[in-house]
């Protein structure tokens, strides 16, 4: 059995034994992965005590043919995640992207550009100023990666274009906003100005524009409603770690 090589984030770690644990990783090359590492609670050996949550590693891992877990034989640490000690904000937040890493991908389903985003996440929590949006812009990402990227360009129901200006409502079940003349009484939705949209658009485009925006509150806060409503759809629950968050 070959071995495979890779770059992995540490989603999850479990103690398996006295000297072994299971890890969980979310890998550039080869999607999630769930593996045994034995002797990965040793001090010394081939882990290098690389084994913490959230940290970013190379790794050598012998994958199994049957439903088993797969063999992790190397990890040797690129970086940790290290939030300032004293904002716990840009703790949970890295706490938050492994829970919807974990609850949104598949076993050997790679999403390179999934990764790199998440990678890059990770570093932008580490600064107080950057969390909140940060948080909306690989909340986006994600939702793209997995095919459920809302539409803000066009309205849901009869396919009009988005006119500025107006409020539009959110529709989660049918993934996108909807213009005021298709709005009903029945529709479960969310008021979403035009400006909302616009950052909307501008959050889950390509490049560095968005670190640059800057939100009233009230377009954060609906902002957070549409990423809310389709990662817990996505989900099938409310992400636990939204609370904490909140």
């Amino acid at each position: 059995m070959a071995a495979e090589k890779g770059e992995g984030l540490i989603l999850r770690v479990t103690d398996y034994s006295e000297t072994s644990r299971i890890v969980v990783l979310l890998t550039r090359e080869h999607g999630r992965i769930s593996a045994l590492a034995k002797g990965g609670r040793r001090l010394k050996g081939p882990f290098e005590s690389a084994l913490d949550l959230l940290a970013h590693c190379q790794i050598v891992f012998l994958r199994k043919s049957s439903s088993g877990l797969d063999l992790l034989t190397e990890a040797k640490l690129i970086e940790r995640f290290k939030p300032p000690e004293k904002d716990l904000v840009g703790l949970y937040a890295g706490y938050y992207l492994a829970e919807l890493l974990l609850g949104l991908t598949e076993d050997y389903d790679p999403h390179p550009e999934l990764f790199d985003a998440a990678v890059e996440a990770l570093h932008d929590f580490q600064q107080s100023d950057l969390v909140r949006r940060a948080i909306l812009r690989f909340e986006l990402v994600i939702l793209r990666e997995i095919g459920q990227l809302p539409d803000f360009e066009s309205c849901a129901a009869c396919g009009c274009e988005l006119v500025e200006g107006r409020t539009f409502g959110f529709w989660v079940s049918q993934g996108g906003l909807i213009c005021p003349d298709c709005q009903r009484e029945e529709y479960s939705q969310i008021a979403i100005h035009a400006g909302t949209a616009a950052g909307l658009r501008k959050l889950a485009s390509e490049g560095d524009g968005w670190r640059r925006l800057v939100l009233s509150p009230q377009q954060y806060k609906e902002m957070k409603q549409v990423t809310t409503a389709s990662i817990s759809h996505g989900l099938g629950r409310r992400p636990k770690m939204l609370s904490y968050l909140s």
